[in-house]
């Protein structure tokens, strides 16, 4: 096997393994150790492919970035939220980025308590996130709050659905926060579908 080849795989064990450690243990509670054995390697290794835990982290972070800027990209992406249909398009892509990277986003808020660098990694993060969404509501004729406070609550909205104690299905929970986030922008309810 080549030796890029085997970098890459144990690479790939390390942050496999990191992320069902998160999940299970948390990242406070996860040692280094912890990561290298679940993922079957030893412990010298991780420290070829990261200088410790929060550059692990910060890898882990950089794949939800990717998957965030995949939906982005889709085809079906609008940037109109007088639009019931580009607020469903982003609650539905919101919540299923956080759902698959729930461990990633969990971490990262816990690590963020214990280091100032990693509360300013996701604070940089969040902004950016928040950045992405202030175009799309240039169309909202009247907004309810200034853009910032806009952002702020629709995101927390966002949030709240994809939080573990949130039983809803996801079907219901995209609905329902679409629905919301419609009415507070633009005023009024989802408009009935046009019969053919």
């Amino acid at each position: 096997m080549r030796r890029s080849v085997q970098a890459a795989e144990t690479r790939g064990a390390l942050i496999e393994a990191a992320k069902r450690l998160f999940t299970t243990r948390g990242y406070l509670n996860t040692k280094i150790t912890d990561i290298t054995a679940e993922a079957g390697r030893s412990a010298g290794s991780f420290y070829n492919h990261f200088t410790g835990k929060q550059e692990l982290l910060e890898a882990l972070l950089a794949e939800v970035s990717a998957a965030g800027d995949r939906t982005a990209d889709s085809a079906e992406h609008k940037a109109d939220f007088t639009d019931p249909d580009a607020i469903r398009f982003h609650v539905a892509a919101y919540v299923r980025v956080y759902r698959e990277h729930a461990a990633t986003l969990l971490a990262l808020h816990q690590a963020s308590l214990v280091s100032e660098e990693l509360a300013a990694t996701l604070r940089h993060w969040r902004r950016a996130q928040l950045d992405d969404l202030r175009d799309h509501l240039r169309h909202v004729p009247d907004l309810p709050a200034s853009p910032e406070a806009t952002l702020t609550l629709l995101t927390a909205t966002f949030d709240s659905v994809t939080q573990p104690w949130s039983d809803l299905p996801e079907d219901e929970a995209v609905e329902a926060v679409t629905r919301f986030a419609y009415r507070a922008l633009n005023g009024r309810d989802v408009p009935a579908p046009q019969e053919s």
